[in-house]
């Protein structure tokens, strides 16, 4: 098994590594298209659909997401213009982050199920703004892109050793009863002080200190909360990986669920403060 996620991992640096720091930025857009479409697929087996039905969704997800491309440029820093902040992008992302900080909450303490055309649309709430935001982060560098990926990196990584060092007290027991409260507080800890190294590291003060810490702690939860979600989403759907599609760790929703939730949120702050 670990032969196997190793490969895996390797094959998908060596595709997405070269992509993301050489490609143009249209270019990286429907590259990331073609991996929401691939989650758009696997959110149809969450959803019970047949084979057909999740293709079908699959492919309309990557279209869209390439027909966004071509009809404003300017928004994923493809056109002559750099104008990521016009309205309908601020409006999709704040629905994200309600949806995220406000309405998961809920979902998780209620379990609520998953299905019909609510179902189709919490989809579109979970995977197009992760798109956007994917391709909208990467305008501050490829280099920048990473260190966001790294924030959830580092929230799982401080996670699992916290958790198995001190863990004693269940998280959600009946969602995933690995995680603890001990883990999620490591995992709070380790971004914290990776965000505060890369603050003084690149000069990030666009926010005051005591807020930059708040927002470290702030996406540290919600990437947990996506976590927990996928997690919940996919007993009510009785399966262990959203798919098979990448050996050695399931599917493309089972690698970025903390990064649906946390991207588009951090995308929010970005536009809100740095970016004016």
């Amino acid at each position: 098994m670990l032969k196997t996620r190793v490969i895996t991992a390797l094959v998908l640096m060596a595709l997405l590594l070269p992509s993301l720091f050489y490609s143009s930025q249209a270019g990286w857009a429907l590259l990331v298209a073609g991996f929401i479409g691939i989650a758009a697929w696997e959110w149809g087996a969450l959803l019970g659909w047949p084979s057909s039905r999740r293709i079908i969704l699959g492919v309309t997800t990557t279209l869209l997401c390439a027909l966004l491309s071509a009809v404003v440029p300017d928004a994923i820093g493809a056109g002559e213009l750099s104008a990521p902040s016009q309205p309908w992008v601020l409006i999709a992302y704040a629905v994200a982050a309600a949806f995220w900080c406000l309405v998961i909450p809920l979902w998780l303490k209620n379990k609520w199920p998953l299905g019909g055309f609510s179902g189709l649309l919490v989809g579109a709430v979970v995977l197009l703004p992760t798109w956007l935001a994917m391709v909208q982060l990467r305008m501050l560098g490829a280099g920048a892109l990473l260190g966001i990926f790294a924030v959830v990196w580092m929230a799982d990584i401080a996670a699992y050793f916290s958790g198995k060092a001190f863990g004693k007290h269940k998280l959600a027991p009946t969602i995933s009863p690995g995680k603890t409260w001990e883990g999620a507080i490591g995992a709070g800890v380790g971004v914290v002080i990776y965000g505060l190294v890369v603050r003084q590291l690149f000069g990030l003060e666009f926010m005051s200190l005591p807020l930059w810490i708040a927002a470290l702690v702030g996406v540290t939860a919600v990437s947990i909360v996506g976590d927990l979600y996928e997690s919940l989403l996919k007993r009510k759907a009785g399966i262990k990986d959203s798919s098979n599609i990448l050996p050695g760790h399931g599917g493309v929703l089972d690698r970025i669920d903390s990064l649906t939730s946390t991207l588009p949120v951090v995308a929010l702050v970005w536009l809100l403060f740095a970016a004016r």
